[in-house]
């Protein structure tokens, strides 16, 4: 079959790998009928986490076929022919954690657990495509993929629906609403959204969805900033203020937003001396990521309110405001997402005609493609806001 690998810094390549098979009993096999490439996704291009291995298959965003199941399958939860979307996160269903419905910290779907433990104590569950430190699973760019405890996680999707109505369920929208629940929002509330990405995208709206009065986003592209004001937001582009901070104050009347979410994560951009010594010190390995839009979060919040943080962070950083979050009684709350616990009242959403999640993208392309498309979603180029990628799609001439 056809997969985008990871071959190092800055290179993905289309190659020809073997077919997966069946190696547990809980597995399934789907057919992939559509996936797309993620903001996380640049992460792993830009080298800037750690244990990825040549030739490994990435993509966290897929959907498909169900084309084989094994022996230990339950029958009336999954079986083949059914049309799937397939979480990024794999839990078992039976530890301690999927009984809670903290689905991404699962205790046994990360056969490299001791890796993770090493840098965060504790490890959370296995992701698709997403470096060995969380289990090393092939990932959803591509024509097949094996899906581990098949009967947990895949959303069965009715007939009728267009993939691009429900792909996102497995990540970004249930990630973006996950955001917003995290950002505890009450009704008449104030939000502000740093990142206007397709999870930043999907945050605002979820904010809507649950009470929020206003919801005030930042970045510094103005196609990004556009799709946020179609979504009900006020914008700053922070490359045309002096200080994001102040005018967030002088627009909610200087108290500052109730909850402020972080949607940006570790390769946060900015102008001015943090931000060089972020960016020196990441190209060194002396920190671990960019945390600029964390550290603006935590100051702009008002006094009591709370931080979410679904933005992707590595490993270390430097300079978090804790006098600020501390003495200003701040509420942090993060993680990856709880899939399981979204997919299915978000796809009711869909149903109903809430939201039509196909409006974050801007290119469909061949699967051949790829490596192109990496580049410009990661450059901004052609206002590019999300790529799908159609596997079995033949390539231009």
């Amino acid at each position: 079959m056809k997969a985008v690998c990871w071959m190092g810094k800055e290179k993905v390549s289309v190659e020809d790998v073997p077919d997966p098979k069946i190696l547990n009993p809980r597995d399934a096999i789907v057919r992939i009928t559509s996936t797309a490439i993620c903001g996380s996704d640049l992460h792993l291009y830009g080298g800037f986490v750690p244990t990825m291995e040549q030739g490994d298959i990435v993509g966290h965003e897929f959907m498909g076929e169900v084309v084989e199941i094994g022996p230990g399958v339950d029958r009336n939860k999954l079986k083949v022919g059914d049309r799937v979307v397939v979480p990024f996160t794999i839990a078992c269903g039976n530890c301690f954690f999927c009984k809670r419905q903290l689905w991404s910290l699962c205790d046994n779907s990360n056969p490299n657990y001791w890796i993770a433990e090493q840098m965060m104590g504790y490890s959370p569950s296995g992701l698709f495509g997403y470096t060995h430190m969380m289990g090393g699973y092939a990932g959803g760019q591509a024509q097949y993929a094996r899906v581990p405890y098949a009967d947990v996680g895949p959303l069965k999707i009715p007939d009728g629906m267009p993939d691009d109505k429900v792909l996102f369920l497995s990540d970004i929208f249930p990630t973006g609403y996950f955001g917003a629940v995290n950002a505890d929002i009450q009704p008449g509330d104030t939000v502000a959204i740093w990142g206007c990405g397709p999870v930043g995208q999907f945050a605002i709206r979820s904010a809507f969805m649950l009470g929020a009065e206003r919801v005030i986003a930042i970045d510094r592209f103005d196609y990004r900033l556009q799709m946020a004001e179609q979504g009900g937001a006020e914008t700053i582009n922070y490359e045309e203020v002096d200080d994001v901070i102040q005018t967030i104050k002088e627009m909610t009347g200087n108290i500052g937003p109730d909850s402020c979410i972080d949607a940006v994560g570790m390769e946060a951009h900015d102008h001015g001396f943090m931000y060089m010594m972020d960016r020196t010190k990441q190209a060194i390995m002396a920190e671990s990521d960019r945390p600029i839009a964390l550290r603006q979060a935590i100051q702009a919040c008002r006094k009591g309110g709370t931080v979410s943080v679904p933005g992707v962070y590595a490993g270390f950083d430097d300079k978090i405001p804790m006098g600020a979050f501390m003495n200003k009684a701040l509420t942090m709350k993060t993680g990856q997402t709880h899939m399981m616990r979204f997919m299915q009242p978000l796809l009711e959403r869909i149903q109903g005609g809430e939201i039509d999640p196909s409006f974050v993208i801007s290119h469909r392309v061949p699967i051949a493609d790829a490596p192109e498309m990496y580049k410009i979603f990661r450059d901004k180029e052609d206002n590019c806001t999300k790529v799908v990628l159609d596997p079995w799609a033949a390539a231009a001439a």
